[in-house]
């Protein structure tokens, strides 16, 4: 190890580390909690404490690559940085003895560790201002990977390209969502401020051009008379206005993508197959080019930051070792 340190150290080259928070909570079940596996939040009194440092750990993750820092700095290596090459959650497993290996803790893993690495970029405990680059596993489902159920179900999509689950990033709205049902829909996110949200409808409605006719007063969409209401049929009218296309689900990270029908009673979104064709191709036939081209400049962003995503994972799965 100390020869491969050294050179780390000469070259300025990261150390690349797997990191499994999965294999860590089912090795210590009843020690370590789900929520710390999660990155959910947790009371104080659930939060691990280094009996040596005194510092609290939140999250597993955290604690791994840590745990890293501390082995290379007793062996003198303080300038070597930490790249986590894997890391992921399965969306399946056998339910009798891999009973966490399902979608929602796969969503709530890979959405969390983005929303913590691109989003609060908070580093660690014991360096918090370094946030590691961190690459997802994987990008496609191994359905001949034998060994446990679970083996062969860490990736993001199916083999045929279909999505295995949908990520919900706090802050950014809809992430990775394919699309590939035509069932998609474009909602106000869990928790979104008030203000925020208000300010996002008056945008969708105005300057957005979205469709909001069915939200005013006698409309089948009016009620219930509420920002949160009225805002997710605006976004999923601006959403379905845009095509669908990624970073049209954004405004501000008030809002998400869902593959609910948020249809209720007799008002029908814009995304429901119960909306013909014409009619939406009406609607996306009432935006001017200049408003398309503020849009997308508007999007840029979210396009890079999703693109740069998906060629990070693509990456990993064509360089993985077999």
């Amino acid at each position: 190890m100390l020869p491969l340190l050294k050179f780390l150290s000469s070259t300025q080259s990261p150390l690349m580390m797997n990191l499994y928070p999965y294999y860590v909570f089912m090795q210590n079940r009843g020690v370590v909690p789900l929520e710390n596996s999660l990155f959910k939040p947790l009371p104080p009194s659930k939060e691990e404490v280094d009996p040596n440092t005194l510092l609290h750990y939140t999250n597993v993750f955290d604690a791994m690559i840590d745990a890293v820092y501390f082995s290379m700095s007793n062996l003198n290596f303080t300038d070597v940085e930490v790249l986590v090459t894997e890391t992921g959650w399965p969306s399946k497993g056998d339910p009798k003895v891999e009973p966490f290996a399902n979608s929602d803790n796969a969503d709530a893993y890979n959405s969390n560790l983005i929303k913590h690495v691109l989003v609060d970029r908070g580093g660690t405990p014991l360096r918090p201002a370094t946030t590691p680059s961190v690459y997802i596993y994987e990008l496609f489902d191994e359905d001949l990977r034998p060994g446990p159920v679970s083996e062969a179900n860490w990736g993001l999509f199916y083999g045929n390209g279909t999505p295995a689950y949908l990520l919900h990033v706090e802050g950014t709205g809809g992430f990775l969502a394919n699309d590939t049902t035509n069932r998609t829909f474009c909602v106000v996110a869990e928790g979104a401020d008030a203000k925020s949200l208000q300010a996002a409808l008056d945008w969708a409605c105005g300057p957005g051009r979205a469709n909001c006719s069915g939200i005013q007063p006698g409309m089948d969409c009016y009620d219930p008379n509420t920002v949160r209401a009225h805002a997710s049929y605006a976004f999923d009218s601006y959403y379905q206005m845009q095509g669908r296309s990624s970073g049209s689900c954004y405004f501000q990270g008030v809002s998400m993508i869902t593959t609910t029908d948020p249809s209720h009673g007799n008002c029908i979104f814009p995304g429901s197959k119960k909306v013909s064709n014409n009619i939406r191709g009406t609607s996306n036939g009432t935006l001017a080019s200049n408003d398309v081209g503020w849009s997308r400049r508007a999007t840029g962003e979210r396009w890079l930051f999703g693109c740069h995503i998906l060629i990070m994972l693509l990456t990993l799965c064509l360089l993985m070792p077999r």
